[in-house]
């Protein structure tokens, strides 16, 4: 039989109001009359969704969205008019990706933390980024350091202040 002091009353209270805000702040999300709740801005971001330093921005606070070939991937920022970002798709190779945005200002690459998980050969690896001035990022997932052709674009960043280097 389960005894309930008078001290762990409170304590029961708080985890209980706990539990229920966190199920209600979810970023894009509707409340039950319907309400818009709260959404999130992300470092590197101003209270407009609009991207101010793309190198401060996180994933998690864009859009998530389904690319070619069902990639999962994510668009963050308000894109420019006449950017040629918006004729990108998720899932794009580096060389499609190249054809259409051109060549970038700035590239680079790095590793994730799932290269040290062993026996994951997933896609996930290893991560390229181009840098385009003036437009935003271009986040790939997979290909290895200097393989322009096994990547795939999964993250796309509006970033009109882009400076143009990582």
């Amino acid at each position: 039989m389960l005894r309930i002091n008078r001290m762990s009353i409170p304590l029961v209270l708080v985890a209980a109001s706990f539990i229920g805000g966190c199920a209600a702040t979810h970023s894009g999300e509707q409340s039950a009359s319907g309400a818009p709740t709260t959404v999130k801005v992300g470092p590197g971001m101003n209270a407009n969704g609009e991207v101010i330093d793309a190198s401060k921005v996180e994933s998690g606070y864009g859009q998530k969205v389904k690319g070619i070939n069902d990639f999962d991937g994510e668009i963050t920022g308000i894109p420019a008019p006449n950017s040629k970002f918006n004729d990108l798709k998720i899932g794009m190779g580096f060389r499609q990706v190249e054809s259409i945005a051109g060549p970038p200002t700035d590239q680079g690459a790095y590793i994730t933390g799932k290269a040290f998980i062993p026996f994951y050969f997933g896609s996930d690896r290893t991560r390229s980024e181009f840098v385009y001035k003036g437009v935003g990022r271009l986040i790939f997932a997979g290909g290895s350091f200097g393989d322009l052709s096994g990547g795939n674009l999964i993250w796309i960043i509006h970033c009109a202040s882009e400076p143009g280097f990582r």
